[in-house]
């Protein structure tokens, strides 16, 4: 098949301008990775018919993005579940390599950087409890580099100690952002159970938690910070999402594409922000094309393209836990195999051809049809997706039905062998023809 293109004068910024502003309204506050300075300077330039301008916007943003670290610094006293939490947030078992150590005792009286395995420039910095250093607070602060983060976690057990307060008294000062994390939830729950089975109320424990932390607060004069309850070992409960959504917000918005990456996959919530921020860059990637000089519309796919859609499907499996390292130890874990595990996911899938007389461009193709019958054509509201972009889309959307599935792996993989195929195999169809048609 021939290959259409546009030129700069065929291409109407006002058209893309709505399509930009337009496609952004799909996202939550938390979830959006342009700011609305950029926003409106992209709008801008495309209205105004400055399309290279509007290019070299999108080029500086996506770098930005792709470029951005993060810096967080944890800190709480002995006995914390400080390395707990560091662990959950890097998604490591406490014995594996890379873990932060938890120790019998506070040892150290400097900080320590874990970086995530997979995202490179996500760091946590492990801050001994000030209550452990001879420091002051504005000495500690200045010791322990307190320019360098993005924010402060303060991790506290049972009550928020003196030092925590003094160390978010300073924090405060010096305009930076922090949180109060409450740990070990899950065991104050045990525990109140196992003593007072008769008058426990799971609810009014976590508010007298709660509660507790806000009025030692209240004591020294810090009002209005939110108190979250965690359980390290099980983070899809009590109030991690809301502290993700709270961390999201107050970020800047070229740095929550990163942050939201690197979150364990551990509720559907995380899934959907992991799908929308990556979402959002391909989207760029399209708009940037479209206001460039000469775009392709419709065609083969070059052999450039068939290699960046490998690239880009491998990067999906990663971000979302569905590469074979982390499904070889997902099936271990369920002990089942991990043929028998990838038998019933897609994305693995994608890029195996079956038939002897059919490439992979021409499988690729098939993929198109499919997605773009379901979402309206080659044409996206006044902007024309390459190929390549509707199938990153593609992929994108049958990863994260994925991801979703290994959610509820143990409740799926604990029924017979036929009733479990079947099921599975029914769920993916369902949640990808979902997927599907929310996309554009």
């Amino acid at each position: 098949m021939g290959q259409s293109t546009s030129t700069t004068s065929d291409i109407d910024g006002g058209s893309l301008a709505l399509s930009f502003d337009k496609f952004l309204k799909n996202f939550k506050l938390e979830s959006t990775i342009v700011s609305q300075d950029t926003v409106r300077k992209i709008q801008s330039h495309l209205e105004e018919g400055d399309l290279q301008s509007a290019v070299s916007t999108i080029n500086k943003l996506l770098r930005d993005i792709d470029s951005a670290s993060l810096n967080i610094a944890v800190t709480g006293e002995f006995d914390s579940g400080k390395s707990s939490f560091i662990n959950a947030l890097l998604g490591v078992g406490q014995e594996e390599e890379g873990a932060a150590e938890t120790r019998p005792e506070e040892t150290t009286v400097v900080r320590t950087p874990y970086k995530h395995k997979k995202f490179p420039n996500v760091t946590l910095w492990d801050l001994p409890g000030m209550g452990t250093t001879e420091f002051h607070a504005r000495k500690y602060l200045r010791e322990m580099k307190f320019g360098e983060y993005d924010f402060f976690i303060i991790v506290s057990a049972k009550r928020v100690k003196h030092s925590d307060v003094q160390l978010a008294t300073e924090i405060k000062k010096m305009k930076k952002n922090f949180y109060f994390v409450r740990t070990k939830v899950d065991s104050d729950i045990y525990h109140l159970k196992v003593s007072k089975p008769s008058t426990f109320n799971k609810d009014e424990l976590l508010q007298k938690l709660r509660d507790d932390c806000v009025t030692h607060l209240k004591n020294v004069n810090i009002r209005d910070v939110p108190i979250f309850l965690v359980s390290c070992f099980e983070l899809s409960s009590y109030d991690f999402q809301s502290l993700e959504t709270t961390l999201l917000r107050e970020l800047p918005a070229h740095k929550r594409h990163i942050f939201t990456q690197f979150l364990p996959n551990v509720t559907e919530a995380a899934i959907d922000r992991k799908r929308d921020t990556l979402k959002q860059k391909v989207w760029l990637e399209a708009l940037k094309a479209g206001a460039s000089a000469t775009i392709p519309l419709v065609g083969f796919l070059s052999e450039n393209d068939v290699e960046t859609l490998k690239e880009t499907l491998t990067l999906y499996r990663s971000y979302f836990g569905l590469d074979d390292a982390s499904l070889e130890t997902v099936a271990k874990d369920l002990h089942v195999s991990v043929e028998k595990l990838k038998a019933n996911l897609m994305s693995p899938h994608l890029l195996s051809v079956e038939k002897d007389d059919e490439s992979l461009g021409d499988k690729l193709l098939r993929h198109l049809e499919k997605f773009s019958s379901t979402t309206g054509g080659l044409i996206a509201t006044g902007l024309y997706f390459r190929k390549i972009f509707y199938l990153q889309n593609y992929f994108l959307d049958t990863v994260v039905s994925d991801a979703k599935l290994l959610l509820k792996k143990e409740e799926i993989f604990k029924d017979s062998e036929g009733s479990e195929q079947a099921y599975l195999h029914q769920h993916v169809k369902d949640e990808n023809g979902k997927s599907e048609a929310r996309s554009s």
